[in-house]
Order: structure tokens, then sequence, then C-alpha cells
């Protein structure tokens, strides 16, 4: 078995997470569609109230969830002002906290949550806090306050009002950002409180949830070659060096200026084979997605 999962196409799926399922609902339920014993994993959770793009990463190519999770993200987060939520979404409980706010008011507040902040962690996140996630304290009933975290709001807008206090935002954000901490915190910005009622993620970098497909979509054969996920420089390998990056071997960098960053190591054929960083007189792999030949 372990031959037969090795010997998978390294792939990248765009899917369209719909709401209710866990991220890690919809990759187990890929992962029985594949039939086989095969590595599958997801670039960056979506909560399950959430929709929108799951970057979803087959065989060898789960090695690079940490290089597309890095990535900006883009969202339509819809708030309903005038009401306050427990976990920030519709699980709730929803409580009234203020008349609500129109969509001037909140136009107005939204260029301050721009730019370079701290965010502190909601305290039903996944994250782990002296060894255990947040989430499994908060739901014991335990007082909990999650770390604070730097994260970068690059867009922020008003992009729909649905009028009684509803509006879509178009957010474009660092990856790490939590959204619907962010419409609490505009929330009490504007004295009455908000909460995110629907968030669809729409990008990851340079991927679009324009080209997506739904989890059943997910097959053997087909998906994007994973190197479309890096968004980072490419160095096109020669035969020579395809078989020296195969046995972990670094390659000559030549002379461009690569700086301290990954760079995308291709077949010939275009194909990414690795990721390798500089050092050692070269380009060094850090992860190899192929076996030598």
């Amino acid at each position: 078995m372990a031959e037969a999962a090795a010997a998978v196409r390294p792939a990248l799926w765009l899917v369209d997470k719909p709401a209710g399922p866990t991220s890690h609902d919809v990759v187990a339920r890929i992962r029985r569609g594949l039939g086989r014993k095969v590595k599958v994993g997801h670039a960056g959770t979506l909560d399950p109230f959430a929709t929108g793009l799951l970057v979803v990463l087959v065989g060898r190519a789960t090695r690079l969830a940490p290089y597309v999770t890095a990535h900006d993200k883009s969202y339509l987060a819809t708030l309903r002002t005038g009401f306050i939520s427990a976990t920030g979404d519709p699980e709730g409980p929803v409580e009234p906290s203020g008349d609500p706010a129109t969509a001037a008011a909140v136009a107005d507040v939204l260029p301050s949550f721009a730019g370079r902040r701290l965010q502190r962690v909601p305290a039903l996140a996944a994250v782990r806090v002296e060894g255990e996630r947040l989430y499994r304290r908060a739901r014991r009933g335990e007082p909990v306050e999650g770390p604070e975290r730097e994260i970068e709001v690059h867009e922020l807008r008003l992009a729909e009002d649905h009028g009684e206090g509803v509006v879509t935002l178009a957010v474009r954000c660092s990856a790490g950002t939590y959204v619907r901490r962010l419409a609490s915190d505009i929330g009490e910005r504007l004295g009455c409180g908000a909460y995110l009622t629907a968030l669809r993620r729409t990008a990851v970098g340079g991927l679009s949830v324009d080209d997506a497909v739904p989890p059943d979509a997910v097959g053997p054969a087909g998906g994007l070659d994973p190197s479309r996920g890096l968004g980072m420089p490419e160095r096109v390998l020669t035969d020579e060096e395809l078989a020296d990056v195969r046995h972990g071997r670094p390659v000559p960098a030549g002379e461009a200026g690569w700086g301290e960053g990954p760079v995308a190591l291709l077949a010939p054929d275009g194909r990414l084979v690795a990721v390798a960083r500089l050092g050692g007189g070269g380009l060094r792999p850090a992860v190899v997605l192929e076996d030598p030949a």
C-alpha cells in the first residue's frame, strides 16, 4: 500500500467547500473517493459555516502545505450588526447588543482596521496554548484568553449593503487572520456589536474559487501541477540536474538573485520536482516530490 500511495502523482486541487462540513471532513471525503491509501491534506482551514476555496493537496504535494498556507487570503464576509455571538459566527448563542449600524457607519470605521495590527486569537480557535487547543478549554467552560498575533489587512471595503444592519465586506488579509475576530472588533468599534453570518473564501494567493470544483469532482487523475499554488521564483532544471535533485543534491544557483526565499525547481517539461533554498553554494532541495529514477 505504501508503494501505491507513493506512486500517486502529486497534485493540487481547488475545491469549493460547502457550508456544514469541516475542512477535515472534506479531506476525509476526498480520500475515501480516491479509493486507495493516498495522502490528502489541505492548506488553510475553513470553519464549518464557511464556504469557498479550500486548497487540497494530494500525494507528496501534501509536503507543500506550509508554502501554500502562507499566502494572503481573500474573503467575502457578511456581518450582522446590532448583535453579538459567543463564537463570532452563527453557531452562537446570538444576543442583541444595540441598534444596528448603517452601512455608512460601517464604512467609516473600516480604514482604522487596515494595515498591520495585533489581533487576539478567538477563544474557540484550534491554536494550541500550553499543549491544548483553545476551543477544548473554552467548551469546558474555562476562562480562556487567546494569544495576540500580528496580522495585516491589505484590503477592507464595503462590498454590499443588505439593509437592516447587515453588510458584506471584501477582505484581503495575511495568513493567520481570523475574520470572525475582525468582525467582532468592528462591532465593538461601532458600539453595537457584530458577528459573521456568512464567510466565503474567494482566493488564496493567486488561486481563485472561480476555478474550483465540488469535493466529489476530485479524482485520481487531473488536478493542477503543485507549482500553481506556490507563487515563488522558478528554476528550470536540465536532465542532469533533475537526477541530482531527485537524490536531494543541490544544483548551481546560477547568476539569478534568488534571495533567502524558497525557489521552485521544475523539470524540463514544467512539472514541479522540488522546493529549494539558497545554501551551500547552490540551491539545496528542502522538499522533493519525486523518487530517483
